[in-house]
């Protein structure tokens, strides 16, 4: 195997996660419809701040990475849910297919042997594709984490 497709390789594997903490899948599996708007003490947000803040981000850095049109949120507050509960029994569910479809996105911009993960976004100020991948993976890791400890302050997690 070719040090690109090893490097594409490990990327797409870093960032579906699971390898040094729970994936995305598992991190909300179950999570009860009442606790997903809970904000346990020692906790900063819900669980329904948490997954619409992983999908926003998400969505933003792909965008960036593939749209020079793309216009990013106002950073802070759009970054964010205005509410800390979901505003009705769809949401989560819309939020966790986002983000798993823009999750494939990105995975299939790193895999696509056309995209030069090394050479800087036109558009950007040095950013690459490898960088704005690795970004995703990283930001997801944290918020991941943050799930899975507000799960056990709420008694959700095994």
């Amino acid at each position: 195997m070719s040090n690109d497709k090893a490097l594409r390789k490990h990327v797409v594997k870093l960032l579906k996660g699971g390898d040094a903490h729970a994936d995305f899948e598992k991190a909300i599996e179950n999570l009860p419809i009442e606790l997903r708007g809970k904000t346990p003490k020692g906790a900063e947000h819900s669980a329904w701040e948490l997954l619409e803040h992983l999908r926003i981000a998400q969505w933003d850095i792909l965008e960036f990475s593939r749209d020079p049109s793309h216009k990013s949120p106002k950073w802070p507050e759009e970054y964010w849910p205005g509410t800390q509960a979901p505003p009705d029994a769809k949401a989560w569910d819309r939020s966790v297919h986002a983000f798993g479809k823009d999750l494939k996105a990105v995975c299939a911009l790193v895999s696509d042997e056309k995209t030069d993960l090394f050479v800087k976004i036109p558009h950007g100020d040095g950013q690459t594709v490898l960088r704005e991948a690795l970004l995703v993976a990283d930001h997801n890791a944290y918020h991941l984490g943050q799930m899975v400890l507000l799960r056990r302050l709420l008694g959700a997690w095994k």
